[in-house]
């Protein structure tokens, strides 16, 4: 399917550019999150007819988000939470508990703009990637542990406080979750609907 993009999406194009897409992508992503129309005549003059303004508020929307961005770009957010004696969470640590991180700091992010796919499941420092806006990424330290004193020793050492027999030991950095989330969000919306637990990244398999 050919769509006729209204904002820049990741690894597909810019502005005004028309691409070849899957129907699933254009149907379940692009056009109901209103980043596309579909490449039709009518659709096509219509864009051409109204560039200059979608030029003029993408533009205005990412100045905002470059100046929100610049003051969040290399923050550090501390979240506790329960894990195992080897560093396993109770549960996982996803976009939405970044973005209230953020938010706990006076940041002002929504969930849709942490690029985390896949929560984190163990406790140490992860680098997250924020995008504000599509054309301006940033990114955070997220530095998981059970209390403040192991996010201490965690931001000192730079690896993961785990135990082995009621002691205290050191675990590797954790990686950066956002390149390591990534996934081929084309080939998501094709598959059958399921129950989405976790955010999807705009990109898709041209």
């Amino acid at each position: 399917m050919q769509v006729v993009l209204l904002e820049r999406v990741e690894k597909l194009g810019q502005i005004g550019d028309v691409v070849d897409v899957k129907a699933g992508f254009a149907r379940n992503f692009l056009l109901p999150q209103n980043k596309a129309l579909r490449a039709t005549k009518d659709n096509i003059a219509y864009f051409e007819s109204q560039k200059s303004v979608l030029l003029a508020a993408n533009a205005e929307r990412r100045t905002a988000a470059e100046t929100e961005a610049k003051k969040l770009d290399g923050q550090k957010f501390v979240l506790l939470r329960q894990a195992s004696e080897v560093g396993i969470l109770f549960g996982s640590v996803n976009a939405r508990d970044v973005a209230d991180a953020a938010a706990e700091n006076g940041y002002n992010i929504q969930r849709a703009h942490v690029r985390l796919d896949q929560g984190i499941k163990t406790l140490g420092i992860f680098d997250v990637k924020i995008q504000p806006h599509p054309e301006v990424t940033v990114s955070v330290t997220i530095n998981i542990a059970r209390s403040k004193e192991e996010a201490a020793e965690q931001f000192k050492t730079g690896q993961a406080v785990i135990r082995q027999g009621g002691e205290a030991v050191k675990a590797g950095r954790g990686k950066d979750k956002s390149a390591e989330s990534e996934v081929d969000a084309a080939a998501f919306f094709e598959a059958p609907p399921v129950e989405l637990t976790a955010e999807t990244s705009e990109e898709s398999a041209a």
